[in-house]
């Protein structure tokens, strides 16, 4: 089997470049690529196109990179954590595709799956329906919508092998294994990294294939956004 490892985030973003095109994995601030954006961050770049489920927090995860005014697109289903993005926003600097969490996910499962487009209900009737092909199925409008995919994937795994195999835990497996199946070029960190063959091939939610890198990560966070119970 070809082996995956690399030395770290620094050397697994080595050639993301300015204006690149992102996928970022996990689902609120649960599974994302810490390890990723914290080394992205670091690079300083500028110009990134970045496709989220969210915008993170002002000081954690996406924040970091609206922080740095790294950012010239967001793509996502909910950016209502970060004050950083209204503010950038508001003021015209950053562009905003808001789009509903289900055909989010579809857009990016589609993008893996080399489906071009599709169409669903979600969005009919409403702004999001604006300049787009609306056809009717079994006496209900539908909209079509393009699949989504990306020059890079980040994506956070609990465990993976040396040949890209990846299990997810909890939410984490709601955005990462769409994700990694929709990047040209995907970059799976993880908290353990075992040698090939060492996984139980039935526990594997993200084949090899479709990860180019992989490395273990280190002194995880695993910040939430908002406590809501109580000692």
């Amino acid at each position: 089997m070809i082996n995956k490892e690399v030395r770290d985030a620094e050397d697994a973003i080595r050639d993301i470049t300015d204006g690149s095109v992102l996928l970022l994995g996990g689902f609120g601030l649960c599974g994302i690529p810490e390890a990723g954006i914290q080394a992205l961050v670091r690079k300083n770049l500028k110009g990134l196109t970045c496709i989220s489920n969210n915008a993170g927090v002002d000081d954690f995860g996406v924040g970091l990179l609206l922080k740095k005014r790294m950012l010239k697109k967001l793509i996502a289903s909910y950016v209502g954590e970060n004050k950083e993005f209204e503010d950038q926003y508001r003021a015209g600097e950053l562009e905003l595709e808001l789009i509903p969490q289900g055909t989010l996910a579809e857009r990016i499962r589609a993008g893996g799956a080399g489906i071009p487009a599709f169409f669903t209900p979600a969005g009919i009737g409403s702004e999001l329906a604006e300049g787009k092909e609306i056809r009717e199925f079994d006496g209900r409008l539908y909209l079509l919508e393009r699949w989504i995919k990306a020059d890079f994937a980040l994506v956070k795994a609990w465990k993976g092998d040396t040949a890209g195999n990846l299990i997810y835990k909890g939410t984490a497996r709601n955005f990462n294994p769409l994700m990694a199946a929709a990047g040209k070029t995907t970059i799976a960190e993880v908290e353990q990294l075992v040698p090939a063959g060492e996984l139980d091939p039935n526990q594997i939610h993200t084949p090899g294939i479709y990860v180019q890198r992989i490395f273990e990560g280190a002194g995880y966070e695993k910040r939430i956004e908002n406590i809501t119970v109580s000692p």
